[in-house]
């Protein structure tokens, strides 16, 4: 049985956690953007003093396509935020179904959790009643699953933002009934 060789596509075999950490304070400015309108501070306005050194977060979709494709325009942002990354990211099996789907690799999604890349956090059938309510909240904007779970996740974990390409979207939905989801994203042309 042939297998796919995962440098190929861009995602180191088993990262040293160790060793992301160590060479992310090397990096150079930051690709983080915050959400509702203060992405018009420069990149790095944070960094020098250490806010955005490490990650603690919700992946997306998008994030983990552009991770996982070489070919990716936002391939470089999402390897830059991945060596940041100090614990699991929190994430939801409808993600992690799209990125399967998206990178049409099974096994490339799987190692992304086994390696800690990663983490579900979320069972859809605990939390039935408010994705029931966000679905007919956003359905102007046909939320898909993952869309409505990763906006459960950040009323879970309000401190966590969430790491996305999808910033049209995420800039509509609200935790609560006000609140703006915190975003990492790439720069918005």
């Amino acid at each position: 049985m042939a297998q796919r060789s995962l440098p190929e596509i861009g995602y180191p075999a088993r990262p040293d956690r160790a060793c992301r950490a160590r060479e992310s304070s090397k990096l150079g400015k930051s690709s983080f953007y915050a959400a509702s309108g203060y992405d018009r501070w420069p990149p790095a306005s944070f960094h020098p003093q250490g806010l955005l050194t490490y990650v603690k977060a919700i992946a997306d979709t998008g994030f983990l396509v552009a991770f996982g494709n070489r070919r990716d325009t936002h391939h470089a942002w999402a390897l830059d935020i991945a060596h940041r990354v100090t614990e699991p990211l929190l994430t939801c099996e409808a993600v992690l179904a799209e990125a399967a789907f998206h990178l049409n690799s099974s096994v490339l999604v799987l190692e992304f959790v086994r390696d800690g890349l990663v983490r579900p956090a979320l069972v859809a059938n605990d939390h039935l009643p408010r994705l029931a309510e966000l679905a007919a909240r956003y359905a102007d904007r046909d939320p898909d699953l993952a869309d409505l779970c990763l906006i459960r996740l950040s009323e879970l974990y309000p401190r966590h933002p969430v790491i996305t390409t999808d910033v049209r979207d995420f800039r509509v939905y609200r935790r609560g009934r006000r609140e703006a989801i915190p975003l990492i994203h790439p720069p918005v042309k």
